[in-house]
C-alpha cells in the first residue's frame, strides 16, 4: 500500500519537477540517436542539454507547506470558532446543538494548535520570512486573525468548561483573555502605524476592507473580556476588566468607523473590488456586529456589577442602568448600519459571480457569524421573537457556509493550491541563488 503522504500533491513532488534525463525524448520527437543521414553524410547524434531545475527543496515537501503557511490560515479557526459559539448561543436550545458545539470546539482547538505550531516553525526555521511578511501590505493584515481565532477558544472555554470545572477554570479564562488582549492591542497599534509609515498604499484604489482585520482584533478582545468579567467571582477584578474592555472598545470601534468611511469612498470612486477579493465586502459586518454585541454585553454586565462595587466616583447609583440603556441603543444603531453593509455585500456577490475559491472565502463566516450573535443578543435583551428567529436564520446560514468553505479548503489544502504566500516573492535571493540542494529528487 502506498504511503498516504506520497499521494498528497501538497507534500509530494510536483509533476513539473520530474525532469527528463539527458538524451531523453521531448515533445514526442523521433529518436534519431543512431544517426541521421543529411546530404549523404553521417551526423553524430544530438546531445540534449539537461533542463536546469526551476525548483528547490523549499518548493516541495513539508518545507513548501511551512514556508507558504501565511497568517490567513488562522481565518479557518475564526470561522470554525464562531460556528461553535453560535451552536451554543442559538436561543432555541437543544441537547444535540450543545453536543455539536463541543465537537466544533474540539475541532477548533486542534486547528488552532496545528496552525500555531506550523507558524512557529515557519518563523523559527525561516526567520527572514517574518520581516518580509510584516512589511507586506496585504499579508500582514491577517495577523489580526490570530488573536481573533484565539478569542473564540476563550469564549467556548467560558461556555463549556467553566460550568463544569468551576473557579480555577474562571481564573484560566481571565489569564488567557489577558494574553489575547495584549496580542490584539499590539496588532491594532502596530499595523495601523505601519499603514501610515510605509509607502505601499499611496492611492485610494488600493484600500480594501481587509484594513479592518487588525482593528477588529481589539473589538473581539473587548467582547470576550465582557464575558470573562461576568464570571469572575471577585467584583473588583471584574470591574477592572469591564473598564479595560470599554477602553479597548474606544480604541477600535471609532477607528473602524473611519476605515469604513474611507472604504465607502473607495467603492464609490473606484467601484467594486476584483472578483478574487469580492468576498471581503462582508468584512464590515465584523466590527459592526461584534462592536454592537460588545457594548451591549458590557452594559448588561455593568448593570449588575456597579452596585456590587459601590462605584461612588461615577456620581450616580443608576450608573449601571444608564450604561446598559446607552449600550443597547448604540448596539441597535450599529446593527442597522451593519444591515446596510450586508445588503451591499450580497449585491456585490451577486454582481461579481462567479468568483474563484480562495482563503478569502472564510470572510463569509466570521463577519456574518458575529452579526448573527449581535442579532440574537438584541432579541434576548428585548425578548423579541423576531430578532431571535432572524438571528437563528443567520446562524444557520453561517453553519451551511462553513460546510461549503471547509470542503473547498480541505480540497485546496490536499492538492496544495492554497499553500501560496505572495510575500515570499519579496525575499532577497542569496548570492548562490538560494539553491542549496538543486537535486529535486532528494528534496524532503
Amino acid at each position: 500500500m502506498e504511503n498516504l503522504a506520497e499521494n498528497n500533491p501538497a507534500v509530494a513532488e510536483p509533476a513539473s519537477a520530474q525532469l527528463p534525463p539527458s538524451g531523453g525524448l521531448q515533445n514526442g520527437s523521433t529518436d534519431n540517436s543512431n544517426g541521421n543521414i543529411q546530404n549523404g553524410t553521417h551526423k553524430k547524434p544530438e546531445k540534449f542539454e539537461a533542463i536546469p531545475p526551476t525548483l528547490t527543496k523549499y518548493d516541495v515537501g513539508w518545507r513548501r507547506v511551512v514556508r507558504n503557511f501565511s497568517p490567513s490560515w488562522f481565518s479557518v479557526t475564526m470561522g470554525t470558532g464562531i460556528v461553535s459559539i453560535l451552536l451554543n448561543f442559538i436561543p432555541f436550545h437543544s441537547h444535540w446543538l450543545y453536543i455539536l458545539s463541543i465537537i466544533f470546539f474540539i475541532l477548533n482547538t486542534i486547528l488552532f494548535t496545528l496552525a500555531f505550531l506550523t507558524s512557529l516553525a515557519r518563523y523559527t526555521l525561516y526567520p527572514e520570512i517574518w520581516s518580509v511578511m510584516i512589511r507586506d501590505p496585504a499579508n500582514s493584515l491577517f495577523l489580526g486573525t490570530i488573536p481573533m481565532g484565539f478569542a473564540t477558544l476563550i469564549e467556548m472555554w467560558i461556555f463549556v468548561c467553566v460550568p463544569i470545572w468551576g473557579d480555577w477554570a474562571k481564573t484560566v479564562a481571565w489569564a488567557l483573555w489577558m494574553v489575547d488582549t495584549v496580542a490584539a492591542v499590539w496588532v491594532t497599534v502596530s499595523l495601523s502605524f505601519l499603514l501610515m509609515s510605509q509607502d505601499h498604499i499611496s492611492s485610494l484604489d488600493r484600500i480594501t476592507s481587509a484594513q479592518l482585520l487588525p482593528i477588529a482584533a481589539t473589538i473581539v478582545a473587548a467582547g470576550t473580556g465582557a464575558e470573562v468579567a461576568e464570571i469572575l467571582p471577585n467584583p473588583h477584578h471584574a470591574f477592572g476588566t469591564v473598564i479595560t474592555c470599554y477602553i479597548l472598545w474606544g480604541m477600535s470601534v471609532p477607528l473602524a468607523m473611519i476605515v469604513l468611511a474611507i472604504y465607502y469612498q473607495r467603492l464609490a470612486v473606484h467601484k467594486l473590488p476584483p472578483r478574487e477579493i469580492i468576498v471581503s465586502c462582508f468584512l464590515p459586518l465584523g466590527p459592526l456586529g461584534f462592536g454592537g454585541y460588545t457594548i451591549m454585553y458590557l452594559g448588561m454586565v455593568s448593570r449588575h456589577l456597579f452596585p456590587r462595587t459601590e462605584i461612588a466616583m461615577l456620581g450616580d447609583p443608576m450608573a449601571g442602568s444608564i450604561v446598559y440603556i446607552l449600550g443597547f441603543f448604540i448596539a441597535l444603531i450599529m446593527w442597522g448600519f451593519g444591515l446596510l453593509w450586508l445588503c451591499i455585500a450580497l449585491a456585490s456577490i451577486h454582481q461579481s459571480r462567479p468568483f474563484p475559491f480562495n482563503m478569502g472565502w472564510w470572510g463569509f463566516t466570521f463577519p456574518l457569524g458575529v452579526f448573527s450573535a449581535s442579532t440574537i443578543q438584541i432579541g434576548l435583551e428585548m425578548n423579541s421573537m423576531f430578532f431571535k428567529v432572524l438571528g437563528t436564520i443567520f446562524s444557520t446560514c453561517v453553519i451551511l457556509l462553513w460546510v461549503v468553505v471547509a470542503a473547498g479548503t480541505a480540497r485546496g489544502a490536499w492538492n496544495g493550491k492554497l499553500f501560496f504566500a505572495p510575500c515570499l516573492r519579496n525575499l532577497k535571493q542569496k548570492e548562490d541563488g538560494s539553491v542549496e540542494d538543486s537535486n529535486v529528487s532528494k528534496a524532503a
